[in-house]
């Protein structure tokens, strides 16, 4: 990604590797993400990452035993694409910001140097628009991706971007924020604190409930500062997080020639609620 322009007061604009300009928010987004990936695998160090890709493996042996390819729909510094190639599927990821398909990239020579069985390969593309030329088992989008899509005609793309992918019969794996959940919960401030050994970061999470537009906007103070010198950078983002119901989510994967066929909180397997902030659905191609 380089930067063409980002003057104050004027909308930045960029060029992806791919060559594909990209300009006005969007190009917001790419900068927000670029800061992001610094520190996402720090954040998000005491995720159980084996324990979910388990999660996902055995809800995917549900529909398809010999299931063994699979597309993931913003695999971010692609965790889960990783184990789920030491578990033996054929893996390829697609990543919208380009400082974190680096790091999957990363990831997936380190795993390719590593297993006989499986592979991981990613790309840089929109989830929205991507297609790439080639039809899997099973697409999965996971940590909320579909929930970063805010608008109907956003994730009404996204869904007909996993239907065209599929082969007759595979599934589509998706988690989302659940809306009852949020409109009982509510949303709070949070604070979280992680260091390694060169920095320490602090994150407050602001939230701002919409519910005319079934949307939360939260806006993240990070503090990063170097252990080394002592400096401090601040950084602020606003991530902009649709919480979904159920009978919604059906009608988009109905248009984009999916059934929802299954429900479940996130890692639990118990019955949605709103107690679940986090659900799982699966939605398989007719």
């Amino acid at each position: 990604m380089s930067l063409l322009s980002a003057l104050p007061g004027c909308m930045p604009s960029f060029i992806l590797s791919s060559g594909t300009p990209v300009s006005g928010t969007l190009a917001l987004f790419f900068m927000q993400f670029a800061a992001y990936s610094r520190y996402y695998d720090l954040l998000y160090q005491d995720k159980n990452y084996r324990g979910e890709t388990a999660y996902i493996i055995d809800l995917l042996s549900r529909y398809d035993n010999e299931c063994h390819t699979l597309l993931e729909l913003g695999c971010g510094t692609g965790i889960h694409a990783s184990l789920l190639a030491e578990a033996g599927f054929d893996v390829t990821g697609v990543e919208i910001s380009e400082s974190m398909l680096k790091q999957a990239l990363l990831r997936a020579a380190d795993v390719s140097g590593r297993i006989t069985k499986g592979a991981f390969n990613a790309v840089q593309g929109n989830a929205l628009t991507v297609r790439v030329e080639q039809s899997f088992d099973a697409v999965v989008s996971l940590f909320h991706v579909v929930s970063y899509q805010t608008t109907n005609s956003d994730v009404q793309k996204m869904f007909e971007t996993a239907s065209t992918h599929l082969k007759p019969g595979g599934v589509f794996l998706f988690d989302v924020w659940y809306g009852p959940a949020v409109v009982h919960m509510r949303p709070v401030v949070r604070v979280k604190r992680m260091d390694n050994e060169s920095i320490r970061v602090l994150r407050i999470a602001e939230p701002q409930l919409n519910m005319n537009d079934n949307r939360v906007d939260v806006t993240y103070t990070v503090l990063i500062t170097e252990k080394a010198t002592g400096r401090v950078e601040q950084l602020t983002e606003e991530h902009h997080m649709r919480y979904y119901f159920a009978p919604e989510l059906s009608l988009l994967a109905q248009s984009a020639g999916m059934v929802i066929t299954r429900s479940e909180e996130w890692m639990t397997g118990n019955a949605p609620s709103e107690l679940t902030w986090g659900v799982t659905f699966v939605a398989r191609k007719t």
